[in-house]
């Protein structure tokens, strides 16, 4: 939801976002809408959802492992995190889930196959675990499924 009280809804059977204003029961689609695919312009699976104070929406693309950034009124997104094919280095994601950005526009992910959790900074070609990434499990530097 954004300050305006718009809710953004994911859906991942047709591979889109779309934003619903108050009143409206039909909701327009501000990322994805083109089919599933790896294109710019294009989701496959998205789940997670955050908006920013500039009303740019970040999704997580869970199939394609990356997180796309689509700027109000854009046409097609910007890969801000992963993109680089499925695989636990530091330019890739698998299976990315939960997102937050916070307002100097470093990008947090939970990286779920991975299980950890990952800072992107604005701009950066790859991100550092600043959580788990020991593999799953109980101990204090392991988590057992992020989200």
């Amino acid at each position: 939801m954004d300050e305006n009280g718009s809710l953004y809804i994911t859906d991942d059977r047709k591979d889109e976002v779309r934003r619903y204003r108050r009143g409206e029961s039909q909701g327009t689609v501000v990322t994805g809408g083109n089919g599933s695919g790896n294109r710019l312009d294009q989701l496959s699976g998205p789940t997670y959802v955050f908006v920013d104070r500039d009303h740019s929406v970040y999704v997580s693309d869970v199939v394609n492992h990356r997180l796309m950034k689509w700027v109000e009124g854009a046409k097609q997104g910007i890969v801000v995190a992963g993109g680089q094919e499925e695989g636990n280095g530091l330019t890739q994601l698998s299976c990315p889930q939960g997102v937050v950005v916070d307002q100097l526009g470093t990008v947090y992910v939970a990286d779920s196959r991975n299980a950890r959790i990952m800072r992107w900074p604005k701009g950066a070609t790859q991100g550092s675990v600043i959580v788990g990434g020991n593999g799953r499990g109980e101990q204090s530097n392991q988590l057992n499924g992020s989200f």
